[in-house]
């Protein structure tokens, strides 16, 4: 990874530090990209190699924005790591449903504005939860009701949908860049920390002792798809029963996620509610 910059969104912990710090040791420049920069420099501090802490928020586009605009120079891989999972119903500062705006639209956005910098690839990381997902395009932001796993589940979907559409589209335009996804399988992360509702967090609590790897397990399907020369589209876990633990191997997709036609349109839609588009032209035949 000598000579290579990364940048990898929710650095600060869990998942995205260890990617963040692996990377950084292997040889990148690794720009961790964190709502909290003051917890990001922390987070640096604590790395080898070269970093640099920069300001992002995903659920507020004029930060995506402004993150965009100050990039310069080439960015070989985008890894699209910071999430959130089974909030209360919150808003984005633009008004969406927090788990789609945060875990979709924030890097849809950020992925599109950065991608005329992009030299490698784009790597979304997703969850064996987008089984349990369903794009609602009725209600979308679930403005006619919410229900927290749902939500996530659409949003970790949508990570799929994303990447499926975005090779398709690099590939017509006749880029060398690549989009993959990946998923940590059960990682005992902060993230299940984040749920707020009681019931969630004993459950997590229990399924964290007996079921879950090491988050630094868990990191090594994302390092894996940021690194190791894959097939467009690819999606990798972890290669144990059920995809729950294990180290990297090619990981299954639910029907909906392979589902072309839904990928299209999600984008579409996606490009309206962000009014961020495709930067690619299309290859002249």
């Amino acid at each position: 990874m000598t000579g290579r910059t990364v940048v990898v969104t929710g650095a600060n912990s869990g998942l995205g530090a260890i990617c963040a710090r692996e990377l950084a040791r292997a040889g990148a420049r690794v720009v961790l990209a964190v709502r909290d920069t003051k917890r990001g420099a922390q987070a640096a501090a604590t790395m080898p190699g070269d970093t640099e802490v920069r300001a992002l928020d995903l659920a507020d586009l004029s930060s995506v924005r402004a993150f965009a605009a100050a990039w310069d120079g080439p960015l070989d891989v985008l890894v699209n790591n910071a999430g959130v999972m089974a909030l209360p119903e919150r808003r984005t500062a633009d008004g969406f449903e927090m788990q789609l705006g945060t875990n979709h639209l924030g890097p849809f956005a950020l992925t599109n504005l950065l991608l005329p910098h992009v030299t490698d690839r784009v790597v979304a990381v997703s969850s064996a939860a987008h089984r349990m997902g369903k794009i609602d395009f009725d209600d979308l932001n679930a403005e006619r009701g919410y229900g927290r796993w749902s939500a996530y589940g659409q949003s970790k979907l949508a990570n799929l949908l994303f990447t499926l559409e975005l090779q398709r589209r690099l590939e017509a335009a006749g880029s060398d860049v690549s989009a993959h996804a990946a998923h940590p399988g059960y990682s005992a992360t902060k993230l299940q920390g984040h749920s707020t509702h009681r019931g969630d967090k004993v459950i997590l609590a229990v399924g964290n002792r007996l079921l879950a790897q090491s988050d630094a397990m868990g990191a090594l399907p994302i390092l894996y798809a940021a690194t190791q020369e894959l097939p467009g589209a690819s999606y990798t876990g972890p290669g144990g029963f059920q995809e729950i633990r294990g180290y990297p191997a090619a990981a299954g997709r639910s029907v909906a996620a392979a589902d072309e036609v839904t990928a299209k349109r999600l984008w579409e839609i996606s490009e309206d509610l962000t009014g961020v588009t495709f930067a690619l032209q299309p290859a002249s035949v």
